[in-house]
C-alpha cells in the first residue's frame, strides 16, 4: 500500500493503522458469544479479535463483550464474522481500518 509523505494511504485519508502489522491469520474459537449464550441473551452482531481468535458480541449488543475483551486483553482489531465481510474496526484508533 502506497502512503504519501503525512503516512496517508492512497486508498483513502485515515492514517494507516499499525495495529494491522503485527497479525496474523487465527480462526474462530466460536460461532456464538460464549458469554451472551450462558446468560441466555441475545446479540445484534458477532466479532472476532484478530490477534487471538476469540468471537464475542459487538458494540451494537447490549453486553458489548468484544469491547471487554480489548480492555482486558489490549487486542486491538476484530473484524465482522459475518463469511465475506471486510469490516474491521480497531480499539485502539476507534475507527474501521
Amino acid at each position: 500500500m502506497a502512503l504519501d509523505a503525512r503516512g496517508v494511504s492512497s486508498n483513502g485519508s485515515a492514517p494507516r493503522c499499525e495495529h494491522l502489522d503485527a497479525l496474523v491469520p487465527v480462526a474462530p474459537h466460536s460461532s456464538t458469544c460464549r458469554e451472551c449464550r450462558a446468560a441466555g441473551e441475545h446479540w445484534a452482531g458477532l466479532v472476532m479479535c484478530l490477534t487471538c481468535g476469540w468471537v464475542a458480541c459487538s458494540d451494537d449488543s447490549p453486553r458489548r463483550h468484544a469491547l471487554a475483551h480489548y480492555e482486558e486483553t489490549d487486542h486491538p482489531v476484530v473484524r465482522a464474522l459475518q463469511p465475506g465481510s471486510t469490516w474491521r474496526w480497531c480499539y485502539v484508533h476507534r475507527r474501521a481500518v
